[in-house]
Protein backbone atom coordinates (compact mmCIF):
# COMPACT_ATOMS: atom_id res chain seq x y z
CA UNK A 1 0.00 0.00 0.00
CA UNK A 2 0.94 3.17 -0.75
CA UNK A 3 1.87 4.80 2.81
CA UNK A 4 0.46 8.27 3.32
CA UNK A 5 0.15 9.75 6.59
CA UNK A 6 -3.52 9.74 7.94
CA UNK A 7 -4.38 13.58 9.04
CA UNK A 8 -8.17 14.49 8.85
CA UNK A 9 -7.23 18.15 7.73
CA UNK A 10 -4.99 16.91 5.00
CA UNK A 11 -5.78 16.56 1.27
CA UNK A 12 -5.76 13.38 -1.00
CA UNK A 13 -3.63 12.57 -3.83
CA UNK A 14 -5.11 11.77 -6.93
CA UNK A 15 -2.66 9.64 -9.33
CA UNK A 16 -3.69 9.76 -13.00
CA UNK A 17 -2.31 7.74 -15.73
CA UNK A 18 -2.30 9.41 -18.80
CA UNK A 19 -2.36 7.18 -21.89
CA UNK A 20 -6.18 5.83 -22.32
CA UNK A 21 -7.10 7.52 -19.32
CA UNK A 22 -7.01 11.40 -19.59
CA UNK A 23 -6.42 11.02 -23.43
CA UNK A 24 -8.60 8.54 -25.74
CA UNK A 25 -5.02 7.48 -27.53
CA UNK A 26 -1.65 6.86 -26.66
CA UNK A 27 0.79 9.62 -26.33
CA UNK A 28 3.70 7.87 -27.17
CA UNK A 29 2.25 6.10 -30.18
CA UNK A 30 0.77 9.75 -31.16
CA UNK A 31 4.25 11.17 -31.06
CA UNK A 32 6.28 8.22 -33.74
CA UNK A 33 3.76 8.46 -35.84
CA UNK A 34 4.24 12.38 -35.64
CA UNK A 35 7.91 12.16 -35.32
CA UNK A 36 7.33 9.92 -38.87
CA UNK A 37 4.97 12.71 -40.27
CA UNK A 38 7.59 15.25 -39.43
CA UNK A 39 10.58 13.29 -41.85
CA UNK A 40 12.33 12.51 -38.35
CA UNK A 41 11.62 9.00 -38.09
CA UNK A 42 11.01 6.22 -40.63
CA UNK A 43 7.43 4.72 -41.20
CA UNK A 44 9.63 1.16 -40.29
CA UNK A 45 9.31 2.68 -36.39
CA UNK A 46 5.59 3.43 -36.68
CA UNK A 47 5.02 -0.46 -37.69
CA UNK A 48 7.47 -1.74 -35.36
CA UNK A 49 6.35 0.10 -32.94
CA UNK A 50 2.32 -0.45 -33.51
CA UNK A 51 3.50 -4.22 -33.04
CA UNK A 52 5.08 -3.55 -29.48
CA UNK A 53 2.18 -2.13 -28.52
CA UNK A 54 0.34 -5.32 -29.31
CA UNK A 55 2.11 -6.61 -25.84
CA UNK A 56 1.52 -3.46 -23.91
CA UNK A 57 -2.16 -4.62 -24.31
CA UNK A 58 -1.10 -7.86 -22.87
CA UNK A 59 0.89 -6.30 -20.04
CA UNK A 60 4.27 -8.21 -21.13
CA UNK A 61 5.62 -5.82 -22.82
CA UNK A 62 10.14 -5.26 -22.98
CA UNK A 63 9.80 -1.66 -21.69
CA UNK A 64 13.48 -1.39 -22.30
CA UNK A 65 13.22 -2.61 -25.59
CA UNK A 66 10.55 -1.06 -26.53
CA UNK A 67 12.09 2.70 -24.80
CA UNK A 68 15.06 1.67 -26.57
CA UNK A 69 13.26 1.56 -30.56
CA UNK A 70 11.10 4.49 -29.87
CA UNK A 71 14.24 6.91 -28.36
CA UNK A 72 16.29 6.42 -31.44
CA UNK A 73 14.99 9.18 -33.13
CA UNK A 74 15.98 11.74 -30.27
CA UNK A 75 19.32 10.47 -30.21
CA UNK A 76 21.97 13.26 -30.39
CA UNK A 77 19.05 15.96 -30.46
CA UNK A 78 18.84 18.97 -28.63
CA UNK A 79 16.95 19.00 -25.82
CA UNK A 80 15.61 22.64 -26.09
CA UNK A 81 14.60 21.87 -29.57
CA UNK A 82 12.71 19.09 -28.89
CA UNK A 83 10.78 21.36 -26.43
CA UNK A 84 9.72 23.53 -29.34
CA UNK A 85 8.67 20.23 -31.19
CA UNK A 86 6.63 18.34 -28.33
CA UNK A 87 4.40 21.63 -27.81
CA UNK A 88 4.05 21.83 -31.30
CA UNK A 89 3.03 17.64 -31.15
CA UNK A 90 0.62 18.98 -27.77
CA UNK A 91 -1.28 21.70 -29.82
CA UNK A 92 -1.82 19.15 -32.99
CA UNK A 93 -2.22 16.10 -30.97
CA UNK A 94 -2.88 15.83 -27.57
CA UNK A 95 -5.40 18.51 -27.17
CA UNK A 96 -7.66 17.38 -29.44
CA UNK A 97 -7.11 13.89 -28.07
CA UNK A 98 -8.74 14.96 -24.37
CA UNK A 99 -11.01 13.20 -23.03
CA UNK A 100 -13.27 15.80 -21.13
CA UNK A 101 -14.50 14.14 -18.19
CA UNK A 102 -11.45 13.44 -17.10
CA UNK A 103 -10.48 17.12 -17.46
CA UNK A 104 -13.58 17.86 -14.94
CA UNK A 105 -11.97 15.14 -12.83
CA UNK A 106 -9.09 16.54 -12.83
CA UNK A 107 -10.97 19.94 -11.54
CA UNK A 108 -12.93 18.37 -9.33
CA UNK A 109 -9.64 17.22 -6.93
CA UNK A 110 -8.53 20.78 -7.42
CA UNK A 111 -11.54 22.26 -6.05
CA UNK A 112 -11.03 20.06 -3.02
CA UNK A 113 -7.42 20.94 -2.64
CA UNK A 114 -6.20 17.58 -3.76
CA UNK A 115 -2.69 17.59 -5.45
CA UNK A 116 -2.71 15.95 -8.93
CA UNK A 117 0.25 13.59 -10.09
CA UNK A 118 0.22 12.24 -13.73
CA UNK A 119 1.69 9.04 -13.55
CA UNK A 120 2.84 7.14 -17.29
CA UNK A 121 4.93 5.02 -18.28
CA UNK A 122 5.82 7.22 -21.41
CA UNK A 123 9.25 9.08 -21.51
CA UNK A 124 9.37 12.33 -19.48
CA UNK A 125 10.00 14.64 -22.18
CA UNK A 126 6.39 14.10 -23.20
CA UNK A 127 4.39 13.42 -19.89
CA UNK A 128 5.73 16.33 -18.03
CA UNK A 129 4.86 19.34 -20.72
CA UNK A 130 1.19 17.36 -20.99
CA UNK A 131 0.94 17.43 -17.34
CA UNK A 132 1.61 21.00 -17.22
CA UNK A 133 -0.92 21.45 -19.58
CA UNK A 134 -3.32 19.71 -17.54
CA UNK A 135 -2.85 21.51 -14.12
CA UNK A 136 -1.27 18.64 -12.68
CA UNK A 137 1.19 19.44 -9.44
CA UNK A 138 3.83 16.66 -10.92
CA UNK A 139 4.24 13.99 -13.01
CA UNK A 140 6.00 11.13 -12.64
CA UNK A 141 7.25 9.29 -16.00
CA UNK A 142 10.05 7.45 -17.85
CA UNK A 143 13.37 9.94 -17.15
CA UNK A 144 15.51 10.90 -20.29
CA UNK A 145 19.40 10.55 -19.90
CA UNK A 146 21.17 13.69 -21.78
CA UNK A 147 24.61 14.79 -22.13
CA UNK A 148 25.44 18.47 -22.90
CA UNK A 149 21.35 18.81 -23.08
CA UNK A 150 21.57 16.37 -25.78
CA UNK A 151 19.70 13.45 -25.84
CA UNK A 152 21.46 9.80 -25.97
CA UNK A 153 18.28 7.64 -26.39
CA UNK A 154 18.41 5.78 -23.16
CA UNK A 155 16.68 5.87 -19.97
CA UNK A 156 17.90 6.18 -16.76
CA UNK A 157 16.63 5.17 -13.03
CA UNK A 158 13.04 2.71 -12.64
CA UNK A 159 11.48 2.94 -15.50
CA UNK A 160 7.76 4.16 -14.33
CA UNK A 161 5.70 0.42 -15.97
CA UNK A 162 3.91 -1.88 -13.41
CA UNK A 163 5.42 -2.19 -9.88
CA UNK A 164 8.04 0.37 -10.87
CA UNK A 165 5.38 3.27 -11.20
CA UNK A 166 4.63 1.94 -7.79
CA UNK A 167 8.05 2.65 -6.54
CA UNK A 168 8.36 5.66 -8.35
CA UNK A 169 5.36 6.98 -6.37
CA UNK A 170 6.55 6.02 -3.58
CA UNK A 171 10.01 7.43 -3.79
CA UNK A 172 7.82 10.77 -4.37
CA UNK A 173 6.33 11.19 -1.57
CA UNK A 174 9.12 9.83 0.37
CA UNK A 175 10.74 13.19 -0.86
CA UNK A 176 8.01 15.22 -0.93
CA UNK A 177 6.89 17.02 2.83
CA UNK A 178 3.07 17.02 2.11
CA UNK A 179 0.78 14.58 3.66
CA UNK A 180 -2.21 13.13 2.36
CA UNK A 181 -5.54 11.35 4.04
CA UNK A 182 -5.43 8.97 1.03
CA UNK A 183 -4.52 8.47 -2.34
CA UNK A 184 -7.18 8.06 -5.34
CA UNK A 185 -5.97 6.02 -8.55
CA UNK A 186 -6.94 6.04 -12.16
CA UNK A 187 -6.33 4.08 -15.15
CA UNK A 188 -7.36 2.16 -18.10
CA UNK A 189 -5.17 -0.70 -18.43
CA UNK A 190 -3.88 -3.59 -16.57
CA UNK A 191 -0.17 -2.86 -16.36
CA UNK A 192 -1.35 -0.12 -14.00
CA UNK A 193 -2.87 -3.16 -11.20
CA UNK A 194 -0.41 -2.55 -9.16
CA UNK A 195 -1.16 0.65 -8.97
CA UNK A 196 -4.54 0.54 -8.56
CA UNK A 197 -3.61 -2.27 -5.56
CA UNK A 198 -1.77 0.37 -3.91
CA UNK A 199 -4.01 3.11 -3.52
CA UNK A 200 -6.62 3.97 -1.42
CA UNK A 201 -9.52 4.71 -3.90
CA UNK A 202 -9.10 3.05 -7.29
CA UNK A 203 -11.03 4.10 -10.27
CA UNK A 204 -10.65 1.63 -13.57
CA UNK A 205 -11.33 4.14 -16.48
CA UNK A 206 -12.22 2.90 -20.00
CA UNK A 207 -10.74 -0.53 -18.27
CA UNK A 208 -9.43 -3.01 -20.53
CA UNK A 209 -10.75 -6.58 -20.25
CA UNK A 210 -8.77 -7.70 -17.93
CA UNK A 211 -8.41 -4.39 -15.82
CA UNK A 212 -12.42 -4.71 -15.95
CA UNK A 213 -12.37 -8.48 -14.79
CA UNK A 214 -10.05 -7.33 -11.81
CA UNK A 215 -12.16 -4.05 -10.88
CA UNK A 216 -15.72 -6.14 -10.97
CA UNK A 217 -14.10 -9.06 -8.76
CA UNK A 218 -12.78 -5.85 -6.28
CA UNK A 219 -15.71 -4.22 -6.78
CA UNK A 220 -14.01 -1.17 -7.73
CA UNK A 221 -15.47 2.23 -9.31
CA UNK A 222 -15.59 1.84 -13.05
CA UNK A 223 -15.86 4.89 -14.75
CA UNK A 224 -17.00 5.49 -18.96
CA UNK A 225 -14.95 8.03 -20.77
CA UNK A 226 -15.85 8.92 -24.25
CA UNK A 227 -14.40 10.89 -26.67
CA UNK A 228 -16.21 12.07 -30.11
CA UNK A 229 -13.31 11.81 -31.95
CA UNK A 230 -13.12 7.93 -33.01
CA UNK A 231 -10.17 8.51 -35.46
CA UNK A 232 -7.61 8.80 -32.50
CA UNK A 233 -8.51 5.16 -31.02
Amino acid sequence: MIDSTVKKHRPYLAIFDLDDTLIAADSASLWTAFLVEQGIALPALQAEEEEMMLAYAKGDMDMHSYMRATLAPLIGKDRTAIEELVNEFIEQKIKPALYQDGLARIEWHKKRGDSVIIASATSEHLVKPIANMLGADDAIAIELETLNNIYTGNTKGVLSYQQGKVTRMKTWLASNDAQYKGCYGYSDSINDLPLLNAVDKPFAVNPDPTLAMHAQMKDWTIMEWRHDNNILR
